[in-house]
């Protein structure tokens, strides 16, 4: 299935996949309707919504929007601003996020010991960066920042970092977070529902005033993202292709981020002005989605927010693009793997354009059926290609995409993709396709809107828009009015030579902007302390909320098929789809090939039915099926709407038993497998958390470098695959199904899935080493302005009674925004954007726990970051307050969780895997609550301080310090192909 980023569309419980049906349907009409409830609250409801919603509007002009959830007692929070990117100063871009940073620092209450005091050195410091701004004179500009830098460090005294995060912390948030984008800001927590009321008391106070404390430091983390994007191949060509798409609006012309020479410029009080034009009740949303009380929220939520004052907001009108006459390329440079993408303009939401362009998309791509789907990535004519659409309030586009094969340019994966087009605009599709697409597009929404984040984002993303929400619900059913010769009119008038092309080349990108440190003095702070409001909302006391832990014995049942196989089941109480997977104790340790040969069978017909004409028989049927085989187990998997299990299961067992070798399909393969490994080898990430820690962790016997080396995969037949793939039925296997009527499943699987009565045992399990670590430095050269570092030491085996410690440890020491690590490297000295550290609890009964850290900053930062880092790893900072929120955190995230649906049996899964058969958290729950500083530290000591530590670093080896570097160990460095035991490209012939 395409998964989209497809916010402006929603689930229709009530649906059938029968394409036999008249797409001339009359769906029933959709209204709005108004309702004052008991207390006087005007809402607004619609008929036909599944969802649910109550939307509310307060006096102020703030919209709430309120849905129910009950899956567990959690509600997920969004705060929207109707500002972004799109409304920064010319002079000031990238304004509108880093004031997204800022909201975090607190306000003249939060996070301030003596606020008199305080400002007055704020006030300083806001003077001096308008002198800073204007000042030419690079030495006298440097002069001004060092004085910034000075006197940052004096209000530092009356300041206290992060107690907006050690307040949400303190609630048992979770998903604590914002993102800034071209109309919006978004403030985001996920809150048990029992802090409600503590949780909106802390926000009316966090959005009533902005204080720009700790803003020198937060800059340069915002900077250090500005070069995490530098180093992003994927977002700079996305911004080519916007700047071509988009000659004169600020989509194009103005990225979230901003320039470098802007925010190392930057007005504090250009800063002020735009929270208080736009930070605005009138021009906000808060969405709730979750358990809660519908009365008695709307009533809280007026009681805080309703505070709020009402101020007139003007958007600025944003400059009209001309229509695109031509077809304008672009080229971007960079070290990842090369790709082409392909973008038409479009009219923006709320129009009948969005509508045809939606469907267009997913008659092109929809991940099984569509027409890229299947001439190009079913026949292996490219290496991948897709579409997706993206709709904004000025307008829109409709992007494609793809990668091309050895030997393959990029204006020839152009041309492909064009063909696509032409085929739509032909009407070479099934006249079955667009109801199909409809169907599709709703069981997506209704797996995705069972999710209470998901839902609030639909939510919050119908109020950025101007969307009415009768208009979202009603969106699917209008699309299946489209007739097949309106999308064909459409696309003949829509997609001409009308198109930007932005090629991702691989070479040097010499646009790139390289900074000097700057130079921070580390700020006070000051983590023993609270602020006098702190210290209230702490004594405020919310009604508990108790644990719920399972009975996983009790919750997932058993019973079995006519042939003796074990069939687990949960019930799915929430929908009619569906989830069935053969499961089999066994994988790639077990059997190289046997990847190999289940990822072949994507590429197969059978006997009757063509390898495309199969994808279009489960498109019609709305059923996906995968085979994946991983390590350890491997999966075959069926899903969709229950009415259609049987014949989709029937439909997977003909391929299975009846798939026809390709020699074609398997060159292809092969080649494409190929192509995937010289590609991987331009991943940073790839080669930092897949190629490096592995080789830090098993050295040259790793899962990683097992792999079947190319000029063997030649020489395998595809009737040996085959064999094998077909010879998986006949090994132990067992099913889990989670959906309605198990027994009309277990049916399917007696009358489709015929095993023999005696199965094969299990082959033996290859097994891989850990090694000890300590005194090395691997180190890969790659083209890039940040440098990466993990550290990595072997710990004790795994032992159960270790898991409620390392779990309070990593709320307290490693991660989150209030941890110990971020506050110091991030917070007080500003030497990276992200940096964790975290106690890693083993994944198998028999392996090693593993203490880990991270560092992503600017090269010439890395010694101080390093050193930093290592001090934290050496000694502990103890702080009796911060360990007490942080405990509380974490007993009230377990509180918060609830295990359900299909989760209650992954989840046993994982816990058997660690020799653990029951719910291990109502044991760490009961320990967390009697531990204390002192327990933490003995834990510390024991697992952390004094660790060895092999250590893994990319970057460029032009700005990395070699002699910081050596004072960790001996520095290797590593060849990416040896790490990932790949061939020479000069040694595979195709």
């Amino acid at each position: 299935m395409k998964h989209l980023n497809f916010v402006v569309v929603f689930m229709l419980v009530a649906f059938v996949y029968s394409c036999k049906k008249s797409n001339k349907e009359t769906p029933t009409p959709v209204k709005t309707e108004t309702i004052t409830d008991a207390n006087g609250f005007s809402y607004e409801t619609v008929n036909n919504d599944p969802t649910g919603l109550r939307l509310y509007t307060l006096d102020n002009g703030l919209k709430v929007y309120l849905s129910k959830n009950t899956d567990e007692p959690t509600i997920q929070t969004y705060i929207a601003v109707r500002a972004g990117s799109n409304y920064d100063p010319k002079e000031s871009t990238g304004l509108a996020h880093y004031l997204e940073h800022m909201v975090f620092k607190g306000t003249h209450k939060i996070g301030t010991l003596d606020w008199e005091k305080e400002k007055v050195y704020l006030d300083s410091i806001s003077q001096l960066y308008e002198q800073h701004r204007a000042e030419q004179d690079p030495d006298k500009k440097r002069a001004l920042y060092k004085k910034i830098d000075e006197v940052s460090l004096a209000a530092s005294q009356f300041s206290v970092a992060n107690e907006y995060d050690k307040m949400t912390s303190s609630l048992g948030a979770t998903g604590t977070n914002a993102h800034t984008w071209f109309e919006e800001t978004v403030y985001k927590n996920k809150i048990p529902a029992n802090e409600l009321s503590k949780w909106l008391a802390l926000e009316e106070e966090r959005f009533s005033t902005l204080v720009l404390r700790l803003f020198h430091t937060e800059l340069e983390a915002v900077f250090e993202e500005y070069n995490r994007g530098q180093d992003n191949d994927f977002r700079k060509s996305y911004a080519a292709m916007l700047s071509d798409l988009f000659p004169k609006h600020p989509y194009g012309q103005q990225k979230t981020i901003g320039t470098a020479e802007h925010l190392k410029n930057p007005s504090l009080v250009d800063i002020n002005n735009y929270f208080d034009k736009y930070y605005v009740p009138n021009n906000m949303a808060m969405v709730l989605v979750g358990d809660l009380d519908f009365g008695k929220t709307i009533q809280e939520v007026n009681a805080t927010f309703g505070n709020l004052e009402k101020k007139e907001v003007v958007h600025p009108e944003l400059p009209k693009e001309e229509p695109l006459s031509g077809i304008i390329e672009s080229e971007v440079f960079g070290p990842t793997s090369e790709r082409v993408t392909i973008a038409f303009r479009s009219q923006g939401v709320n129009t009948k354009e969005e509508q045809l362009v939606t469907l267009c998309d997913m008659i092109l791509a929809n991940g099984n059926a569509g027409l890229i789907d299947l001439n190009l990535n079913q026949k292996q004519i490219v290496q991948n290609a897709g579409c997706s659409p993206t709709f904004l309030n000025d307008y829109g586009y409709h992007s494609f995409n793809g990668s091309p094969k050895e030997g393959q340019s990029l204006e020839e994966v152009k041309d492909l993709l064009l063909s696509q087009i032409e085929k739509l605009k032909k009407g070479e599709f099934e006249d079955w396709m667009i109801e199909a697409v409809v169907n599709d597009l709703k069981k997506s929404q209704l797996q995705q809107y069972e999710n209470s984040t998901a839902l609030a984002t639909a939510y919050f993303n119908a109020f950025i828009h101007r969307e009415n929400w009768a208009d979202k619900v009603a969106f699917l059913d209008e699309l299946k009015s489209i007739t097949k010769q309106e999308v064909v009119d459409f696309a003949n008038s829509f997609y001409q030579n009308n198109y930007v092309v932005t090629y991702k080349r691989k070479g040097e990108d010499k646009s790139i902007v390289k900074v000097s440190n700057p130079g921070i003095t580390p700020v006070n702070l000051n983590r023993d302390k609270a602020s006098e409001y702190m210290t209230n909302f702490n004594a405020i006391k919310s009604e508990e909320l108790k644990p719920v832990f399972i009975d996983y014995k009790t919750e997932i049942k058993e019973t079995t098929t006519d042939n003796g196989l074990k069939v687990s089941y949960v019930e799915n109480k929430t929908n009619d789809l569906f989830n069935m997977n053969i499961i089999f104790d066994m994988g790639s340790d077990h059997n190289k090939q046997l990847d190999l040969a289940v990822g072949y069978l994507e590429y197969l017909g059978t006997d009757k039915l063509s390898a495309e004409d199969l994808k279009k028989e489960f498109y019609k049927l709305g059923i996906d099926y995968s085979v994946n085989a991983g390590p350890e187990k491997t999966y075959v998997g069926l899903s969709g709407l229950k009415e259609n299990l049987p014949k989709g299961l029937e439909l997977l067992e003909q391929l299975w038993t009846n798939a026809k070798p390709d020699q074609e399909a398997y060159e292809k393969y092969v080649e494409a497998i190929s192509k995937d490994r010289q590609n991987n080898k331009t991943n940073k990430a790839s080669i930092l958390r897949g190629g490096l820690l592995n080789y830090a962790k098993y050295g040259e016997n790793s899962r990683l470098r097992n792999i079947i080396p190319i000029t063997e995969l030649e020489l395998i037949t595809p009737q040996e695959l085959v064999d094998l793939a077909k010879d998986l039925r006949n090994y132990k296997q067992r099913i889990f199904y989670y959906g309605k009527d198990v027994d009309a499943a277990v049916a399917a699987l007696n009358t489709h899935h015929n095993v023999s009565g005696e199965l094969k045992d299990y082959p033996e399990a290859k097994v891989y080493t850990e090694q000890e670590t300590g005194g090395n430095v691997f180190f890969v050269d790659f083209d890039m302005v940040q440098s990466e570092m993990m550290l990595l030491a072997k710990g004790d085996p795994f032992k159960p009674e270790n898991m409620a410690a390392s779990t309070l440890f990593n709320t307290y020491f490693g991660s989150g925004l209030s941890s110990i690590v971020f506050q110091e490297i991030r917070e007080s000295k500003s030497l990276a954007y992200s940096a964790w550290a975290s106690y890693a609890t083993a994944r198998d009964k028999d392996d090693s726990n593993y203490v880990m850290a991270y560092m992503g900053t600017q090269a010439n930062k890395m010694p101080q970051a390093v050193e930093a880092m290592m001090n934290l790893m050496s000694e502990m900072p103890e702080a009796e307050d911060q360990f007490n929120a942080a405990k509380e955190a974490t007993l009230k995230k377990i509180a918060a969780q609830r295990i359900t649906k299909a989760n209650i049996f992954w989840n046993y899964e994982r816990l058997q895997k660690l020799g653990i058969d029951n719910d291990n958290r109502e044991e760490m729950y009961n320990t967390i609550q009697n531990m204390t500083l002192e327990d933490l530290k003995t834990f510390f000591n024991t697992n952390i301080k004094g660790e060895k530590y092999n250590v893994m670093v990319i970057g460029n080896k032009k700005d990395v310090d070699f002699k910081s570097l050596e004072k960790l160990g001996k520095v290797k460095e590593m060849d990416v192909d040896y790490l990932f035991n790949y061939q020479k490209p000069t040694d595979i012939k195709i």
